[in-house]
């Protein structure tokens, strides 16, 4: 299905209908919009016995729900890992296929390009380490990989694999990524599997293939010698595979474990207890919110405080953020405030029921941070970690905001996780830098150093509580993770400033 199919499926739904034949019809989920049309036509069809219908789409949240209530489901999901999905590969393929002009170096740049798409759908499961989002790299991008590679051993001599880069880069497998760090990601795969010591294309001899992880590439085209060395590799996928830390399997169990919490919070929550007001249901599953931000804020003024609106007399750009992000901070706490006790007056029964109460109930009763709060803040998905983290934030604010008027800010050591806009702070540390050194904001560069104090910078902070993911650091250099290394380590505080491009260069970020 997709654009202009939707008159001809509905003809030929009429028509298998009236024969009494079979139909299917593929990806729904490409047209959700167009099914209650569908749902409608089924309505009025009165068809023979030996008509059968079949639907197939893929997850969507937006699928309407009669249709689904309405058919027998079937769900199908992949085996994972990189050993199956190259075996899939290689059973969609024809013997003819590989074996096509009886090209070695043509069936090596296949198998090259079956382990590519393997490694990139089986890297989305270690998202956000992995992929920072989850990718739709499908069979589609497949078969447009593989007529790239059969043109490109279509009697040239000289191949260019940077004409392969580009193509799968920014057309093909590329053209669905919107993260510079994951397209970089990407464009290292294909440096890797894509060159001339993969796959030999001058015939040079007694040389063979060079293929990553130490995979020893059979010198035929025979299918049957490939789909024997993926039985070879092992059941589980190593990290190496994908290029990722050997303890990044921590990382994903525990995200995993965060999602089969939450799917279970949902589970156990009353299947009404959104959709319409009930005082006891709305009591007994609200309660912990609300107990929870009296407790937060007993021994605080926050939700009392009045806050003057920032102006531009305060000079200094580290001043004027910091007095900005307290103003826009205790206008959130109090927003926050007004809208649970709105809430709370509505369960008591004091206040009628508002759309705006209604919204805010139906996303804590189903453990999701209403989108007013999001709205303002980009915070945890968790209520009760929202409000944490807001009042803990708010508390913080207060702290920088004394330091600042007191001029002794810079001087302490600090930490950026206490910000709701941390970027912010280092952008208002680099203004305030080029008025003190008389350059151009577009004239400094960034630097960090944890070997003392920078000496070429004429504002610099010193910066705790940074964490690293991936490896670990101790000051001097990198070191990979092992096995059993924790999934994030703690880095030491660390110099950072603003400093004149031409200046000494210790580490530019």
């Amino acid at each position: 299905m997709g654009q202009g199919q939707a008159d001809l499926a509905i003809q030929m739904l009429k028509e298998c209908a009236r024969n009494g034949d079979w139909l299917c019809l593929k990806n729904l989920h490409l047209v959700v919009s167009w099914l209650p049309v569908l749902e409608k036509e089924l309505n009025t069809l009165q068809p023979k016995d030996t008509f059968r219908l079949w639907l197939t789409a893929e997850v969507h949240p937006n699928f309407t729900p009669i249709l689904l209530q309405s058919s027998l489901k079937i769900t199908y999901e992949s085996p994972p890992g990189l050993k199956k999905n190259l075996m899939r590969t290689y059973e969609s393929w024809t013997p003819e296929q590989i074996s096509k002009k009886d090209n070695i170096h043509r069936a090596h740049a296949l198998f090259s390009l079956a382990w590519f798409h393997a490694a990139c759908q089986e890297r989305r499961n270690y998202i956000p380490q992995g992929w920072t989002k989850f990718y739709e790299f499908s069979l589609s991008d497949l078969r447009a990989g593989y007529n790239i590679i059969d043109r490109l051993f279509d009697g040239a001599k000289d191949i260019q694999w940077e004409f392969v880069h580009g193509l799968l880069e920014n057309a093909i497998y590329g053209g669905r990524i919107d993260n510079y760090f994951d397209l970089r990601v990407l464009q290292s795969y294909l440096k890797q599997f894509f060159n001339s010591s993969v796959i030999d294309v001058f015939n040079q001899r007694n040389k063979k293939s060079i293929f990553p992880y130490s995979v020893s590439l059979p010198q035929s085209c025979s299918i049957l010698d490939y789909r024997a060395v993926i039985e070879k590799l092992p059941e589980d996928d190593k990290p190496s595979f994908f290029g990722l830390p050997a303890n990044i399997a921590r990382s994903s169990q525990r995200m995993i474990s965060s999602q089969v919490i939450s799917q279970l919070r949902i589970l156990g929550r009353s299947v009404t207890a959104g959709s319409k007001f009930d005082r006891e249901i709305w009591s007994n599953e609200l309660s912990p919110v609300l107990n929870l931000w009296k407790k937060l804020n007993q021994n605080s003024n926050l939700i009392h405080q009045k806050v003057p609106p920032p102006n531009d007399r305060q000079g200094s750009p580290i001043l004027s953020f910091i007095i900005l992000e307290q103003f826009n901070t205790i206008r959130l706490v109090q927003s926050v405030h007004q809208s649970l006790a709105a809430l709370s007056k509505v369960i008591r029964g004091t206040t009628l029921l508002s759309s705006e109460v209604q919204k805010l109930a139906s996303a804590l009763l189903n453990q999701k941070c209403p989108l007013a709060w999001q709205s303002k803040w980009e915070g945890p998905e968790d209520p009760l970690q929202y409000l944490r983290g807001l009042v803990a934030r708010a508390l913080a604010i207060q702290n920088w905001v004394d330091k600042a008027e007191k001029q002794a800010l810079l001087s302490e050591t600090l930490d950026l996780s206490e910000l709701f806009h941390p970027d912010t702070f280092l952008n208002a540390l680099r203004q305030e830098t080029a008025r003190a050194v008389g350059r151009s904001v577009d004239s400094l560069k960034f630097v960090a150093s944890w070997k003392g104090r920078l000496p070429e910078a004429k504002l610099q902070i010193k910066i705790s509580g940074l964490l690293l993911e991936g490896c670990s650091f101790d000051g001097n250099q990198l070191s990979e993770n092992q096995l059993d290394s924790p999934s994030v380590s703690s880095v030491l505080p660390c110099f950072m400033g603003w400093i004149p491009q031409d200046g000494l260069d210790l580490l530019t970020l």
